[in-house]
């Protein structure tokens, strides 16, 4: 197999990453909701348009390629490029009218993320990375906070969607929150990723992430700098630790004594 230009990669998920952002912004003002894990993980009729629409432009412009979207779209690979489609994250935010949601689409090869988009719906804002080739925001570079007090740390996360779970995410937010400087919850794990990337949060966790959450926002967050980790290994589920180098260690032992990863 001949390796992939992720540029021609990063080209095509900009595109429809744009085309999807304005699909399902027109698309608000009409919304059929569904349930999906609990009757707080919400799905709309936009999450599957949009990601009809991404899978059917890359299978367009690249009928070999594999791909994995969140509501449901797969199909084997057989270029060695598979796509990580989430057509809204953040879909809680987007079903109130709230800021908070993107587009996200990476595209992998041989297991390893070489391109990724994060496109932000409400601000009209785009990141963007490639393997080896730095991250941006609308084109212009950007980089990660270089704070290195853990007390001054503006840090982000998110809950689950089952409410014992989110108990047990309280329970660990309440040990750590008076060694940072604050704790924020956007409701969208891409965007988080982004904005550590960028330095609007200096550092990120997670635990109960899909793929298609994390993959697009975990190369562009350390294409800017950014050093990133599980919190714990051997579970389907992704958790993700993101967080500038004099802040990673400290952080991560923090978050390890309260037991961010048992969540």
């Amino acid at each position: 197999m001949v390796s992939p230009d992720s540029h021609e990669l990063l080209a095509l998920a900009s595109r429809l990453a744009t085309e999807a952002s304005a699909l399902v912004v027109a698309g608000r003002r009409h919304l059929v909701v569904e349930t999906k894990s609990s009757a707080t993980d919400a799905v709309t009729q936009m999450d599957k348009a949009s990601e009809a629409f991404i899978v059917e432009g890359i299978t367009s412009a690249r009928p070999g390629d594999g791909l994995i979207g969140e509501e449901g779209s797969t199909r084997p690979s057989s270029t060695g490029v598979h796509w990580l489609i989430d057509p809204i994250d953040g879909t809680t935010n987007y079903l109130y009218g709230a800021h908070g949601f993107a587009i996200s689409i990476a595209a992998q090869y041989e297991g390893q993320t070489i391109a990724g988009v994060v496109h932000d719906c409400v601000m009209g804002e785009q990141f963007t990375a490639t393997l080896g080739g730095g991250a941006f925001l609308d084109e212009r570079p950007i980089s990660a906070s270089g704070l290195t007090e853990l007390s001054l740390a503006l840090v982000a996360t998110g809950f689950g969607y089952r409410a014992d779970r989110r108990v047990r995410q309280a329970e660990v937010l309440a040990q750590i929150i008076g060694h940072v400087r604050d704790i924020r919850r956007r409701g969208s794990a891409a965007l988080d990723l982004c904005w550590t990337a960028c330095g609007r949060a200096d550092a990120y966790f997670e635990v109960g992430l899909g793929p298609w959450d994390a993959a697009a926002g975990e190369l562009i967050a350390r294409e800017a700098g950014v050093l990133t980790s599980p919190l714990r290994d051997g579970h389907w589920e992704i958790s993700l630790l993101a967080a500038p180098p004099a802040l990673f260690e400290s952080l991560r032992s923090l978050l390890a004594t309260a037991g961010a990863g048992d969540v």
